[in-house]
């Protein structure tokens, strides 16, 4: 290991980060030493040791975070409030052959949940009918149209996953239609609950669970393993098998991922059972997907979150809103490999929408990036993402970001994304409150709305002043962890596999971090069209190859490139890079900072 102290007093890097030790804002030592400990004690590598030291792993959760199981993670589906409601209606539903009507979102956990539903009622008999809206014509969540045509099809009972939670005047209007309505959700709730004969959603102001950042997949499968029980307990199963619910743990895997929720506690367990239930490749549609994704690796969170969970996305963000869970709902190979192009096909369509919108957004707030909030609006921008832009301008700028599309009427619909610190759902649900916009809701992290043009300012300067507060009156600086330092030469596949222990990697246990310091910098050039690579030397004649994405024009990039050998600290990933059978290690650059 190098010594550490040369990096950690970098104050702003070239990204205008402040560099600290993860999990210690200065105090480097004291994990160093927690780490020599938990290494002694279990037998494990010094650097392993050190790694969980920093995310706050002592001796006792050491063994259940490097081994999550379901067995010691699931908790009782019915400590969760309305729960036992909802599997025993569902499971007379079930019974007595009522259709069921499943109302889920557009997103992958949207997908996810409502594809998990329709496998499991499907697999006990039951009869499904899946219902997405048109991100276009309906927006988000439950609408009145849409419900009572479920109705007059015949549907006994409509469970909405992913949404529902503020939906008051579509479910009232369903329940008075005579509508049975379940929600399962996990985004914020009022006060008031919407009627339902069950409201299953860990983020009710009423609930003590313990699990409340659960992705809505995660909530449907405890549904799922109520629903089972109730079931078994009525007998169901006496002339017909039982399924095995770990089969669809893949399905839970993409959702959680993908809705980017803290990969801790239950979450861990999921994700991480459900990664090898995914290696197993029985889905059909996540086999199709896969395959047009180019995936011929064992599956990890980053071939979720960024190879398969995107083009689950396009359908319902510049196709088709089904899409997405016909593909992970179907058994049909050839219907599969249909599906999967023609997402493959639409999430190319998405880059290029989101890059138009994106640059235009860029401009806007360019010139207010030092306020404490960040709003771009448009007229005519593609509302499917503008999501995906806020997260950008989030990123970029270490500021809560909004980007709002607004149509011809005057109605714009928006998205958000935040920072830690700043509760961004609870806040666009006090502004709802507050009758500055039509509907609203989300989590501490991404939140969504509706809003009419004259309520623009009046929204915009109710959201500053409570993200003023996290600012406190002055600039924060973001800052940058680090886990530990390296040579280039230490960078080795040996390293990677050790570290691959403490996965699955996301929000809430981050990839780790690590610092090169005063690497110098080998033939730097440009790939693609903005990527800057270059290779990492030391005095041993070492060399790593590294990359940092998007950096072209960018002080992080224009660095790179003029270093010709200079010292740098260098932070950043370590990946494998697999090329005609040959795997190597390489790093992705996060930052740089002088070492001058």
């Amino acid at each position: 290991m190098a010594d550490p102290a040369a990096f950690l007093n970098v104050e702003r890097s070239l990204t205008g980060r402040r560099w600290i030790a993860r999990g210690q804002a200065a105090d480097w030592q004291s994990t160093e030493r927690s780490g020599l400990a938990l290494s002694q004690r279990l037998g494990l590598p010094e650097i392993l040791g050190q790694v969980l030291a920093a995310r706050g792993i002592d001796l006792e959760a050491a063994d259940g975070f490097l081994n999550p199981t379901l067995r010691a993670s699931l908790p009782d589906p019915y400590e969760l409030k309305d729960m036992a409601k909802a599997a025993e209606r569902l499971a007379a539903a079930v019974m007595h052959g009522e259709k069921i009507a499943i109302f889920g979102d557009y997103d992958v956990d949207g997908a996810t949940s409502t594809a998990l539903l329709h496998r499991f009622l499907t697999a006990v008999g039951g009869k499904p009918r899946v219902y997405i809206p048109d991100r276009m014509a309906e927006g988000y969540g439950p609408n009145t149209p849409a419900l009572l045509a479920l109705k007059r099809e015949g549907a006994a009972v409509c469970v909405t996953v992913d949404c529902g939670i503020t939906a008051f005047a579509p479910l009232e209007a369903a329940s008075e239609a005579g509508l049975d309505m379940i929600v399962v959700d996990h985004h914020v709730a009022e006060p008031s609950l919407p009627r339902a004969i069950a409201v299953v959603n860990p983020n009710r102001l009423d609930e003590d669970s313990p699990h409340r950042q659960l992705a809505a997949v995660g909530v449907a499968f405890l549904l799922v393993v109520a629903l089972n029980r109730r079931l078994r307990e009525e007998g169901w199963y006496a002339s017909r098998p039982e399924p095995d619910l770990m089969q669809w743990l893949d399905l839970v895997a993409l959702g959680t991922v993908c809705d980017v929720v803290p990969l801790t506690g239950l979450n861990r367990a999921l994700v991480a059972q459900g990664l090898k239930v995914m290696g197993w490749r029985n889905n059909t549609g996540l086999r199709a997907l896969s395959e047009v994704a180019r995936i011929d690796e064992a599956p990890g969170t980053y071939h979720l979150g960024f190879l398969l969970g995107p083009r689950v996305n396009a359908g319902g963000r510049v196709g088709r809103a089904d899409l997405g869970t016909r593909l992970l709902s179907t058994e049909d190979a050839g219907e599969a490999a249909s599906l999967a192009a023609e997402l493959d096909s639409f999430n190319t369509e998405r880059k290029l929408i989101e890059q138009s919108v994106q640059e235009e957004a860029l401009a806007q707030v360019e010139r207010h990036a030092d306020g404490p909030l960040l709003v771009a609006t448009g007229e005519g921008w593609h509302p499917g993402v503008i999501g995906i832009v806020a997260g950008r301008l989030k990123e970029r700028f270490h500021r809560p970001a909004l980007v709002i599309a607004f149509d011809e009427q005057g109605i714009g619909k928006g998205s958000g994304r935040s920072i830690a610190g700043f509760a961004l759902g609870p806040a666009v649900i006090a502004a709802h409150q507050a009758g500055l916009l039509v509907n609203g809701g989300g989590h501490a992290m991404a939140a969504g709305f509706t809003l009419e043009r004259a309520k623009l300012d009046a929204f915009r300067e109710f959201l500053t002043a409570r993200a003023a507060d996290w600012l406190e009156g002055g600039e924060a600086t973001p800052v940058l962890s680090i886990d530990g330092a390296l040579r280039p030469g230490g960078a080795t596949l040996d390293l990677l596999e050790t570290l691959g222990r403490v996965g699955p990697f996301g929000v809430g246990n981050p990839e780790p971090r690590f610092a090169f310091p005063a690497a110098r910098i080998l033939g730097a050039d440009v790939v693609g069209e903005n990527h800057v690579r270059c290779q990492l030397g030391d005095a041993d004649g070492r060399r790593l190859k590294a990359i940092a994405f998007r950096a072209l024009e960018t002080p992080l990039g224009e660095a790179l490139l003029k270093a010709r050998s200079l010292p740098l600290h260098i932070a950043g990933h370590l990946r494998i890079d697999r090329w005609q059978g040959n795997e190597k290690v390489q790093l992705l650059i996060d930052d740089a900072a002088s070492a001058q």
